[in-house]
């Protein structure tokens, strides 16, 4: 049966999940937009773990979106490695099934492959003791996996690189961030496997915007520009897990409606 639920913003996000029957909840440990270190609700990340795991609810951990590992500036992505290995070590302490971290970019006319080279670096120095799963990003001419060239190039540059524990970096499918970076849903699973061998987890969101617009601005399945026929499609052909980002009070609908079709 297909793990499907939602990014839950409360905070108790496992009553969340329970309450709407979502066997998958994501969320952030402290707050997104900022440089603090990661917090455990509660304070025991073993009674945590445990209160999931007896409810059979999976947890994913979001990174914080300030996260560039692939900047050149060394103000950003010094603290950004800090703080990617601090989450990576708390999710792994509440037994979550992955860390999602955006791809990152560069700015201005720097050289992509720098930020390649930086991720790179990233990967050599970080431990990881859950898989690592890099997100598909909307918009950005210098982004590290806007576009799926962008996408092979990264990961072509990954590809025989070991962290010290040689722990797993996966993928995380947006469907949002793929109409608006302009990629056809209607292969884009295959064509994403074809470059990353995986897709470990799918945050399935309807888009505000049009296909090709670079906006990174959700919607709920039945509001946006996106089929919401392509959307199953897209869950279907993936096979992973599934976790809805799609705006509140919306968001418990939209995650009956697809384990209505695939749960």
């Amino acid at each position: 049966m297909m793990r499907i639920g939602g990014h839950f913003h409360s905070d108790h996000p496992l009553d969340d999940a329970v309450g709407c029957g979502a066997k998958v909840a994501q969320f952030f440990l402290g707050d997104p937009q900022g440089w603090k270190g990661p917090v455990i609700p509660g304070g025991d990340p073993g009674a945590l773990r445990d209160a999931y795991a007896a409810a059979d609810v999976d947890v994913y951990i979001h990174a914080p979106y300030v996260i560039n590992v692939a900047s050149t500036n060394n103000r950003i992505r010094i603290p950004s490695r800090k703080l990617l290995d601090q989450h990576l070590k708390a999710a792994a302490s509440i037994g979550a099934k992955g860390l999602i971290v955006h791809g990152g970019h560069v700015t201005g006319d720097i050289d992509p492959g720098q930020g390649v080279a930086n991720w790179v670096k990233a990967i050599e120095q970080i431990e990881r003791p859950l898989p690592l799963l890099i997100e598909n990003t909307a918009g950005g001419n210098g982004a590290m996996a806007r576009t799926l060239d962008a996408i092979a190039r990264l990961w072509e540059a990954m590809a025989d690189v070991t962290a010290p524990d040689g722990g797993e970096v996966g993928f995380c499918l947006d469907t949002c961030h793929a109409n608006s970076a302009g990629i056809d849903l209607a292969d884009a699973v295959d064509r994403v496997k074809a470059i990353t061998g995986r897709i470990d987890l799918v945050h399935c969101n309807n888009s505000r915007d049009p296909f090709d617009s670079g906006a990174d601005r959700h919607a709920n399945f039945d509001a946006g520009t996106i089929d919401p026929q392509a959307l199953l499609d897209v869950v279907r052909a993936a096979g992973a897990p599934v976790v809805c980002e799609t705006p509140e009070p919306g968001l418990i609908v939209d995650i009956g409606w697809l384990r209505d079709r695939l749960g």
